[in-house]
């Protein structure tokens, strides 16, 4: 964890415990005394590349970038124009910016950021991992922070030393478009695969050329609008907001993290942009954080122009920045600049505030060495497109691949089987990828590798052309995949069909929907396909559960393969084929229908259904899969819980143990899960939480013994003072069907 300490007098930024924390300091101090106002604004002011480029993309257009950096003293720039450029031509692009930079009074680099999601997002030929949702699945944290080194490294190789990344709302509310970018309902699971991605990114140190300045994101409680509708209200009490959404950044910015991001959205209606309580009261004196908080598109004019809470302009950009804002992602125009410096002469916002947030800036700027080169490194582009990234994403598909059905040992297909791959799913490569994939919705198959497969081609390249039949043709959307006649004379003489159901990519609002149904003319081709009497092996490829309750009787087979990036086709093949042994597990609750959206961790009352007292129920969580469900072609058996003690006392631990073993015929991997319930709380406590996990891999008819290590922490809960606390009593340890029973006591 980075600590730091406050330099008084116009300057309060955050000083690392690096070696260079004194030189940064310094520098810094020193750069700031010899600013001007303007010089300070603009390095608070963040434009995205259109503002300084041609319409050809890739190109800058030289006195747009000059007006911006040298009249705007613009500190920063962001995003491509429409789609994902070489490393030369991105090499370019942050030479000519940084050379433009270099032609100023004092010389400040600009630093530039992109949105690496599940890989560098924006540079062409760049390596693509699952989604933050599947990553989830995985369970395996190792990749996570394997993703983060990939991107990390390819971003450098770009020039570029800010990846605004990752994710860390919690994905409660499955209607949400930004859903997949979650790591699931879970709140250990985020921060755990969270902090795991942030050390990653910066853990090499910044001056590295192999690490990259993390960004962690939208805080607070983005992802828990009311109508899962994109930037829209939250209404949360803070109990939950503190419960479900405020661990994941404590516990990344105990991880480091150098930057953070803010919610676009408003809470029981004040926007996030304009809370001082969530951003000075919350983040920065309580939680500690010390780097730079920048804001997400466009939202300082928003207070204004959509959350009218600010009457004017340059109120919005005082109310923002005395809030706690230090950069603004404006990201189109000046205006930014012009109010905030008519703000600060005019004694709207103090010059304290400009020298804060300007300070962080340029210790950021420092710590990722800018200051001592700010062009792209040699050593960087050397690290892009490595072989050993393709199999690294192959291996994170292949772990994110979650087996939700396999009626009669259906999966895995025969050798010699042969198939008919249908769904719109079947020849898209933009429907295994998802959001953020060389364009920002990812739709547009021009920008993908030349080697991307389709499922089409993966399960062709297994069986052989003679062994594989389609009707799907490219195009999601294309009429012809949803031929129900087609797919029906086309099944004749198979021996299974799978069906690559889903959604197609989609980021940030274009995502919105109304409905999570899988759309009526692909369930019509479900019911289709299993009217041809032929077993249909189900194959999904989507950012959020949609429901399939109608369908999902008429399958034999369900494999739930997420947006797993590159390497998603070949996962699926492996997986049917049985070359791969599934070991994915679902990270949220895969909901039945509409009003069936119980999480796991639900409260007691939730889990009765009473009509009358005589009526009542235990079935209130009623999901089609639940959550931690995960099918294998192996069997995987508990022995009896062991715990090294009956009782916990004040800041001691506690061991869990218990043995798995693998008792089929087939090596695997599995995810061991602990839960914890206790039995009586001032809050009422939930029926069920998960509190650590381990991967493990056994070789068929091979045993052992996984241990936990418990403490007070892995107990605690927010009470109705919204303190963190940990009460005496009784608590259940479960783990799969087994249960166990311990008590904690606050003192000997």
């Amino acid at each position: 964890m980075k600590k730091g300490v406050y330099l008084i007098g116009g300057l309060l930024f955050a000083l690392s415990v690096h070696a260079q924390t004194g030189t940064g300091k310094t520098k810094v101090a020193a750069l700031l005394k010899q600013m001007t106002l303007d010089e300070k604004v603009g390095q608070m002011t963040q434009v995205t590349l259109g503002v300084v480029s041609t319409p050809e993309d890739g190109v800058l257009n030289p006195a747009a970038l000059t007006k911006a950096v040298q009249e705007y003293k613009v500190g920063s720039i962001l995003n491509a124009t429409d789609h994902a450029l070489s490393v030369d031509q991105w090499q370019k692009v942050q030479t000519l910016i940084q050379d433009e930079a270099a032609r100023t009074r004092l010389k400040i680099p600009v630093i530039y950021g992109l949105d690496g999601i599940h890989g560098q997002t924006y540079t062409l030929d760049a390596t693509l991992f699952p989604q933050n949702i599947a990553m989830a699945a995985s369970r395996n944290p190792e990749l996570a922070a394997i993703a983060a080194k990939v991107t990390a490294r390819e971003l450098r190789a770009s020039g570029v030393r800010w990846n605004f990344a990752p994710v860390l709302d919690c994905g409660r509310q499955p209607l949400w478009s930004r859903f997949p970018e979650t790591y699931g309902e879970d709140v250990y699971i985020g921060k755990t695969m969270g902090t795991a991605a942030i050390r990653a990114y910066e853990e090499d140190g910044l001056k590295n050329t192999t690490a990259v300045a993390s960004c962690m994101k939208h805080y607070l409680a983005y992802s828990a609008s009311r109508t899962g509708k994109d930037r829209t209200p939250i209404y949360l009490p803070e109990i939950e907001l503190r419960e479900y959404y405020l661990p994941q950044f404590r516990a990344a910015v105990k991880a480091g993290a150098s930057t953070l991001m803010v919610n676009s959205s408003e809470i029981n209606g004040e926007p996030v942009h304009a809370s001082k309580y969530l951003l000075t009261d919350v983040l920065r004196k309580e939680l500690g954080f010390e780097g730079v908080i920048v804001t997400d598109w466009e939202d300082i004019i928003r207070l204004h122009t959509r959350h009218n809470v600010a009457p004017t302009p340059r109120a919005a950009v005082a109310m923002a920045v005395n809030a706690g804002i230090d950069m603004s992602m404006v990201p189109m125009d000046f205006s930014f600049f012009v109010l905030l410096k008519e703000a600060v002469q005019k004694g709207e916002v103090p010059m304290s505030r400009i020298d804060d947030a300007v300070g962080r800036i340029l210790l950021l700027k420092e710590k990722l060495g800018l200051f001592d080169n700010p062009y792209p490194e040699k050593a960087a582009a050397a690290n892009f497109g490595r072989p050993e990234y393709q199999q690294q994403a192959l291996q994170a598909a292949h772990e994110a691949m979650t087996l939700l059905k396999n009626e009669q040992d259906i999966l895995p297909l025969r050798s010699n089987a042969k198939i008919l791959v249908a769904g719109p799913a079947a020849r898209s490569i933009s429907a295994l990828n998802g959001c953020w994939s060389y364009t920002w919705q990812g739709k547009d198959e021009r920008w993908y590798p030349s080697g991307s497969k389709t499922i089409v081609d993966a399960l062709t390249d297994r069986l052989g052309a003679a062994n594989v039949r389609t009707t799907a043709v490219k195009g999601f959307d294309s009429p012809a995949n949803y031929d129900s006649i087609a797919l029906k004379a086309a099944a004749a003489d198979v021996d299974a069909i799978v069906l690559c159901l889903g959604e197609n990519a989609y980021a940030e609002s274009p995502g919105n929907t109304m409905d999570l149904a899988l759309p009526e003319e692909q369930q019509a081709l479900a019911r289709a396909a299993a009217g041809t009497g032929k077993p249909v092996i189900l194959v999904l490829t989507e950012g959020r559960p949609r429901l399939i309750t109608g369908i999902a009787p008429l399958m034999k087979g369900i494999l739930l393969a997420y947006w797993s990036g590159r390497k998603t086709a070949e996962a699926v093949s492996d997986v049917l084929m049985g070359d791969y042994n599934p070991d994915g597990r679902l990270p949220y609750s895969y909901p039945r229908s509409m009003g069936e959206m119980v999480l796991y961790d639900r409260k007691p009352s939730e889990e009765i259904r009473e009509i009358f007292n005589s009526d009542m129920t235990m079935n209130g969580y009623y999901p089609l899969y639940p959550f931690g469900w995960g099918l294998s072609y192996t069997r995987w058996t508990y022995g009896d819980l062991q715990l090294g003690s009956g009782k916990l006392t004040g800041n001691g631990k506690l061991t869990v143990s218990i043995t798995v073993t693998n008792s089929g015929d087939r090596d695997g991997k599995h995810t061991v899960e602990l839960f914890t319930r206790q039995h009586y709380a001032s809050i009422t406590p939930s029926m069920r939480r998960l509190r650590a996990f381990k991967k493990i891999f056994l070789k068929a008819g091979q045993s052992e013994t996984v241990s936990f290590t418990l403490d007070r922490s892995d107990l605690a809960f927010v009470n109705a003072k919204l303190k963190t606390v940990t009460e005496p009593g009784e608590f259940d340890v479960l783990i799969g069907d087994k249960k166990a029973v311990f008590s904690y006591a606050a003192m000997p």
